[in-house]
């Protein structure tokens, strides 16, 4: 494979469950040593669009190549060269840390003395080499998703797909899992990146897709999706007490898109502007207000991901 040459190549995916439309005319591409993030609301078409990459699904339409080749049922050496960590914990209850490990590397590898270095380097690489002989029911959430990390990259693939990797994790578990996801990259891994953690994906990914309804409706890095949308940043100052007028000349500012004051801290959202902050403190001061502590927040993903998909809750259907 050129090494500019897409290791996923998607165009005009359609797949669809009878009247249901799951995916629909998706494209995309991920370049070689990208963490590519795949954001979207229950039922927006994410795990539809993975098992059509991994060709667990059939679907009714479009072309997809993995590393330049076209991504068949049968294409056993492509396949080779992608993991999965999905997002249920997927191991053997009956066997042993190391031994579930052995058990996934021995799809791919089947000399035993290569496998047993690669199993060795997996346990170590997510820190289980104290747990390697526990079965899982002794083992922590954290853990079970580090030995399900663990599984899914002793082969050393090409790429890897991480669907939620970190659900239900302590915080250290986590951490030990991003900094993990991290250090694969930077040895050249390109990974597709599933979470409801927005802090993550901003974190991992340098780029992100946005789905919904089966379609792409953004795509860019974190940067260039915050720049779509009009929210701007949220400020927060401590007032004590307000009266309606003054709240009323801060709501009439150019880009104040909501103003409310709570249990003594005015509240404002802002839609993109150069001068937010001092505006609203121009207000307060020149109606004579005093104020305490003063915090200005820009926009997050989770900001975007919101005001693209919308608010309202989603079935899990």
């Amino acid at each position: 494979m050129a090494s500019n040459e897409a290791v996923v190549r998607i165009r005009n995916l359609v797949k669809r469950y009878g009247e249901l439309v799951a995916v629909d005319h998706l494209s995309l591409d991920i370049a070689p040593g990208e963490v590519f993030g795949l954001l979207g609301p229950n039922g927006s078409g994410k795990t539809t669009t993975i098992n059509c990459i991994l060709q667990l699904l059939s679907y009714d339409h479009g072309e997809i190549e993995l590393f330049g080749q076209p991504m068949r049922p049968t294409s056993y050496q492509l396949k080779r060269r992608i993991g999965v960590v999905p997002q249920e914990v997927a191991v053997f209850d009956e066997l042993t840390v190391r031994e579930n490990v052995d058990s996934f590397c021995a799809l791919y590898v089947r000399d035993r003395a290569r496998r047993r270095e690669l199993v060795d380097a997996a346990i170590d690489f997510v820190g289980l080499q104290k747990f390697e002989d526990f079965r899982p029911k002794k083992l922590s959430g954290g853990l079970l998703r580090r030995l399900n990390i663990a599984c899914g990259i002793a082969h050393r693939p090409e790429l890897i797909i991480m669907d939620e990797p970190t659900v239900a994790v302590d915080p250290q578990s986590r951490e030990s899992i991003l900094s993990g996801i991290e250090r694969l990259n930077a040895e050249g891994t390109t990974v597709i990146y599933t979470s409801h953690y927005m802090e993550e994906v901003e974190r991992l990914c340098s780029r992100i897709m946005i789905m919904d309804h089966g379609r792409s409706v953004a795509s860019g890095t974190a940067d260039e999706l915050k720049g779509m949308i009009g929210t701007g940043e949220k400020v927060s100052v401590e007032v004590g007490e307000m009266d309606e007028a003054t709240l009323e000349r801060v709501r009439s500012l150019p880009h104040v898109r909501s103003a409310e004051v709570d249990a003594g801290m005015l509240r404002v959202q802002c839609a993109s502007g150069a001068h937010n902050l001092a505006d609203v403190l121009g207000v307060l001061a020149e109606n004579g207000l005093s104020y305490g502590r003063v915090l200005s927040e820009p926009p997050t993903l989770n900001d975007v991901f919101l005001e693209i998909t919308g608010r309202a809750l989603r079935d899990e259907a």
